[in-house]
């Protein structure tokens, strides 16, 4: 299965060590599913994880972000933007991730956004779901 990360999921991952959101990252991580990722999707999770708010709720530093960042960069597949789609999300910056989504071919979206993504991502045959969602499907 291949499963496109929005940046409140990795940032929930981050956050709670016993969510949903952290069971995939390290699925992730461990090879259970194929990660499209795209140079956009990667700068807006890096921009997120580096807020200052985030960090002190992570109880890190950029140094720490950058170490999440350097494993999901190592596991996924990187996805070249042919066709860009925008705007078609609710939310401009949900653009990237539904971009990444259909270039990549991705089967599923997770995000707890579902509202602004699933009426795009569906004209293009991706389903949107929460987390805990996409975590039961794998």
């Amino acid at each position: 299965m291949r499963v496109v990360l929005d940046s409140d999921v990795v940032v929930a991952g981050v956050l709670s060590p016993t969510g949903a959101s952290r069971q995939l990252l390290i699925a992730a991580v461990d090879r259970r599913f194929e990660l499209p990722i795209s140079v956009p999707l990667i700068l807006e999770w890096e921009a997120v994880l580096k807020r200052p708010e985030i960090l002190r709720a992570a109880g890190g530093d950029q140094d720490d972000m950058d170490v999440v960042l350097d494993q999901l960069a190592a596991v996924g597949v990187p996805v070249d933007l042919h066709f860009l789609w925008r705007p078609r999300s609710q939310d401009p910056d949900d653009d990237m991730v539904l971009e990444t989504a259909i270039n990549g071919r991705a089967d599923v979206i997770a995000s707890f956004n579902v509202r602004h993504l699933a009426a795009a991502a569906l004209w293009f045959g991706v389903t949107v779901q929460p987390p805990a969602d996409v975590l039961r499907r794998l």
